[in-house]
This record gives structure tokens, C-alpha cells and sequence, in this order.
């Protein structure tokens, strides 16, 4: 269980600047959040995996205090053991396919598992510049997996997969989150695809 009570400040939306955000997030459950660029989506996913800071509030999972900012808490990234797949895939440019996923976890065999997933068994050596966008964006969501985290953390997955390949791993990944118990939270513009997940569908366009 992941509880959130925060207020965000948002550079200009709607002309309101704070977004307060008061939320549960059940465990194993996937959370669905669709609205417009500049809604505050992506800044949520990063407060959450502590890459930032709310104006104030809480933020407790399984009853580990992350963020208070009464009591000055905040915990680091690293603590917080998250998989987030960047909009942006955040991948390091020296780095292998290989060695993206070893630098998450040992574990040979899941390695294979998640490589045959992403269709990236026969691209091992490759590093980020020689991968197409899609495979780039494959990869990254393969890395996030790689820690087995419990709670993943997903902004625009699918954005640069063609349709036959976005189908392929959207069927893939849902047994597999399925299989992680993850508490899931995918960010997205486009209802069609969030509509693949089943789970409950966060309108931030409403909060405003």
C-alpha cells in the first residue's frame, strides 16, 4: 500500500499552480493516469521515486515513511527500489544491452527471460546509439523490470513502438507485472493503450 498526500507546484496549468494530490495506492494494483502535457503526470512518477520534491506532505509505502516534509524526511531513489521507465529511456550511452540489465541485477536467467521479452536477445552488445528508438524504449522498460521492483513506475511506455510490437509487449508485460505483485502506475496521453491494462483510470485533468 502506497499512500500519497501531497501538494505539487506546477508552472502554469488551467492558471492554477498547486495540485494537491491525496491518494492510496493498493498493492499489486495498476493505476492508470491519462491527461495533457504540463498536467503534473510526470512530475508525480518523479516525486514518488524521490528524483523530486513535493511543496509539502506525505508519502508513506508499507509503512515506511518516504517523504514528510514536516519531519524532513526524504528518502533517496535508491532506497526507495522503484523501477521507473523514463519518457526519455535515460540509458546510459556506454553501456550494452547486456550490461544495462547486469547493472540492475545478477540474475542470469531473468536477464534471459526479460531479453527474450523485449525482443532484444540478438542485440546484447549493442549499445543505445545502434538500437532504434523503439528497441531504446524496450530496453528501458526491460531495465526497470530487471530489479523485480514493487513498484513500477511507467511514463509514456509505448510511445515509440510500432502497433505490432506495442501489441506484442503490452501482452507480455501484464502476466509479468502480474507475476512481480507490482503496484503499477502508468502515465500515458493516449486512452487506447492505457485501456490494455486493467485498473483504474486517475483523470488529472479533473483535479484542475
Amino acid at each position: 500500500m502506497i499512500s500519497i498526500d501531497i501538494e505539487i507546484k506546477l508552472k502554469a496549468y488551467h492558471g492554477r499552480q498547486l495540485l494537491r494530490i491525496k491518494r492510496q495506492f493498493s498493492t499489486g494494483s495498476i493505476t492508470k493516469i491519462l491527461g495533457p502535457s504540463g498536467s503534473g503526470k510526470t512530475t508525480l512518477l518523479k516525486i514518488i521515486a524521490g528524483l523530486s520534491a513535493p511543496e509539502k506532505g506525505k508519502i508513506i509505502a508499507n509503512g515506511v515513511t518516504w517523504f514528510d516534509d514536516q519531519q524532513k524526511i526524504n528518502l533517496s531513489p535508491q532506497k526507495r527500489n522503484t523501477g521507473f521507465v523514463f519518457q526519455n529511456y535515460a540509458l546510459f550511452p556506454n553501456m550494452t544491452v547486456q550490461q544495462h540489465l547486469e547493472y540492475a541485477t545478477n540474475d542470469g536467467a531473468w536477464i534471459k527471460q526479460l531479453l527474450q521479452l523485449g525482443r532484444l536477445d540478438g542485440f546484447t552488445d549493442h549499445k543505445p546509439d545502434y538500437l532504434s528508438g523503439g528497441q531504446q524504449q524496450r530496453l528501458a522498460i526491460l531495465r526497470a523490470l530487471a530489479i523485480k521492483p514493487k513498484l513500477l513506475l511507467i511514463d509514456e511506455p509505448f510511445s515509440a513502438l510500432d502497433s505490432k510490437m506495442k501489441t506484442l509487449l503490452m501482452d507480455e508485460l501484464k502476466p509479468l507485472i502480474k507475476q512481480l505483485g507490482a503496484t503499477t502506475i502508468i502515465v500515458s496521453h493516449n486512452l487506447q493503450e492505457l485501456e490494455a491494462f486493467e485498473g483504474e483510470i486517475m483523470d488529472f485533468e479533473a483535479l484542475f
